[in-house]
C-alpha cells in the first residue's frame, strides 16, 4: 500500500462529530493489535465487570501516570474478527463537545496508537475481507446522503445489490475465457468452439452491463442534486416564490425592486431529489455598485444551474426586461414561471403562455403560497424526460463504476471483432482478460493502489 495507507498497528480518531457545546455523545474509534492493551491501560471499569467482546462497561478514563480522571465513560468491545475491521476494536463513548474526545484521543495516541488516516477504518474493512470495494463507496454514499432516496440507495449498495450483478458478469466472462483457454491447450480433444455461441454470450452480458451503465445519471442526481436557479427583473416575485417553496422566510420580500442583493439558498427533497434552489437578484442595468455584483452572480448562477425557473410578473405581462434575459437563459433547461396570477384575468394568462414557444410553464401565486405542487411535478418531468428519474431504484453507480463499465464493454466489443475476423484464439483471451479485470476493478478484486488512495481519500477520518 501507498505511504497514505500503512495499514500496519493500531489506529485511532474521533468518530463523532465535534462541535463546541452540542451533541450529548462524542465516540473516539481505536483498531489494531493494540486495541485492547490501549482500553486496559486507560479505562477504569469498578466492579466485577467481565471484559468480553460485545460487552459495554461502564466507568471511568483516567491518565495511566497521574490517574487524574478524564471523562466518566463507557467503553465498547468488539473483538477481531467479529468487528467493523475485523481486527480488534475498542470504542470509548464519552460526553460530547471537544475536550473529553480530543483528550482521550490524545491519551490514545500516546499509549501506542497513531492517528487513522481518511477512510482508513473502512480500507481496514476492505482489505479483511469485511467488505468489498463497492460496499465501501456505499458506505461514503451512506455518510453524505442528502435525501431518503439516496440514503435507501446507498443501503442497497451495502448490502451488495451492486456487488452480486457485477461479481455474476465477471464470472460469465471467466466461464468463457476457461472454454477458450481450454481449445487452446486441448485442442485435439475437444471439439471447436460455436464462434455464434460465444458472440451471443457476449452480446448478453453487454446488455446487462449497458443496464448497469444506464444508472450513472441516476446516481449523480441522487448524490449531487439539481441546482435550481429562480431568474428574473426585479419584484416578479422570485423571493416570495423561494419563501413559499421552502416554507420559510430564507429571502426578504418587499415591494421595492432590487431589494435581493446576493444569491440565496435553500436546501429541498423533491420526489428523492435533493434541491439546492438559488433566488438571484434581479437582473437589470444598474449604476448601484452593490446590485451590480448581485446582477453578474445570478447571471453566474443562471449559467451554472442545472435548472432555471425564469419567472415573470403576470400583471405586467412579458416586458423587453422580460425578453432580454429571456435571451440570456433560453439555452439553459428551462420552465417558464408566470407569477402573481391571482391578480390578472385568465385571458391575460393565456396570452403570455402562447406568445413564447416554451415547453414548461407553471401558474403561481407565490404570495399566497399557490402553484408549489405545480412546480414540483414540473421539474419531475423534466428530469424524467432527460431520462435521469430518481426514483424507485434498487441501485445506482457512480463514476468511477462506471468507467470500469465502459472499459469492459469496450474490450468485450473488441473480443467480437476478433472473432469475426477469424483471428487465432490466443487474440480471443487478450480483450476478455481485460474486460474481466475491468468488472475486477469496481469489486475491489482487482485494484491498484491509485484506485484505493482515490476512494478512501475522500472519507472523514473516523469512518
Amino acid at each position: 500500500m501507498s505511504q497514505q495507507f500503512a495499514t500496519t498497528g493500531t489506529i485511532a480518531a474521533i468518530a463523532t462529530a465535534v462541535v463546541p457545546q452540542q451533541g450529548s455523545v462524542g465516540i473516539v474509534r481505536v483498531s489494531g493489535v493494540e486495541a485492547m492493551t490501549i482500553a486496559q491501560i486507560l479505562f477504569y471499569a469498578p466492579g466485577r465487570q467481565v471484559w468480553e467482546s460485545h460487552r459495554i462497561l461502564y466507568g471511568y478514563i483516567r491518565h495511566p501516570q497521574t490517574l487524574q480522571l478524564v471523562d466518566e465513560a463507557l467503553l465498547l468491545i468488539m473483538k477481531a474478527p467479529r468487528s467493523y475491521t475485523r481486527e480488534d476494536v475498542v470504542e470509548f463513548h464519552c460526553h460530547g463537545g471537544i475536550m473529553a474526545v480530543q483528550q482521550v484521543l490524545q491519551l490514545c495516541l500516546e499509549n501506542g496508537a497513531r492517528l487513522a488516516q481518511p477512510g482508513e477504518f473502512t480500507l481496514r474493512a476492505f482489505l479483511n475481507g469485511r467488505l468489498d470495494l463497492t460496499q465501501a463507496e456505499s458506505i461514503a454514499d451512506l455518510v453524505g446522503a442528502k435525501s431518503p432516496q439516496a440514503a435507501q440507495t446507498a443501503l442497497a449498495g451495502l448490502q451488495g445489490k451492486l456487488a452480486h450483478p457485477i461479481r455474476q458478469l465477471r464470472a460469465n466472462c471467466l466461464d468463457i475465457l476457461a472454454e477458450i483457454e481450454a481449445r487452446i491447450d486441448f485442442e485435439e480433444d475437444l471439439p471447436p468452439l460455436e464462434d455464434k455461441q460465444i458472440i451471443a454470450d457476449i452480446d448478453c452480458i453487454a446488455a446487462e452491463i449497458t443496464k448497469l451503465l444506464a444508472t450513472k445519471d441516476k446516481g449523480e442526481l441522487l448524490r449531487t442534486g439539481l441546482k435550481v436557479a429562480i431568474v428574473g427583473r426585479p419584484n416578479v416575485g422570485k423571493s416570495s416564490l423561494l419563501n413559499a417553496w421552502s416554507q420559510s422566510d430564507r429571502a426578504i420580500v418587499t415591494d421595492l425592486p432590487g431589494t435581493t442583493r446576493d444569491v440565496v439558498e435553500s436546501q429541498l427533497v423533491v420526489g428523492g431529489i435533493p434541491i439546492q434552489v438559488l433566488d438571484t437578484a434581479g437582473i437589470r442595468e444598474t449604476a448601484d455598485r452593490v446590485e451590480k455584483i448581485g446582477v453578474e452572480r445570478s447571471r453566474q448562477a443562471a449559467n451554472t444551474a442545472d435548472l432555471v425557473l425564469f419567472t415573470i410578473d403576470a400583471a405586467t405581462g412579458w416586458t423587453d426586461e422580460d425578453q432580454e434575459i429571456y435571451t440570456q437563459v433560453q439555452h439553459r433547461p428551462l420552465i417558464l414561471v408566470i407569477n402573481k396570477i391571482d391578480l390578472v384575468e385568465q385571458q391575460l394568462i393565456n396570452s403570455l403562455e402562447s406568445a413564447h414557444n416554451i415547453t414548461h410553464i407553471v401558474h403561481t401565486a407565490a404570495a399566497q403560497k399557490q402553484g408549489i405542487d405545480a412546480l414540483e411535478t414540473a421539474i419531475l418531468d423534466i428530469v424524467q424526460a432527460g431520462k435521469v428519474q430518481a426514483a424507485d431504484m434498487d441501485l445506482a453507480i457512480n463514476q468511477r463504476q462506471a468507467a470500469a463499465l465502459t472499459q469492459a464493454k469496450v474490450s468485450l466489443a473488441q473480443v467480437q471483432a476478433t472473432i469475426t475476423q477469424q483471428l487465432p484464439l490466443d487474440f480471443w483471451t487478450i480483450d476478455l482478460r481485460g474486460a474481466i479485470q475491468a468488472l475486477g476493478e469496481i469489486t475491489g478484486e482487482e485494484v491498484t493502489e491509485s484506485v484505493l488512495d482515490r476512494i478512501f481519500s475522500k472519507f472523514c477520518i473516523g469512518k
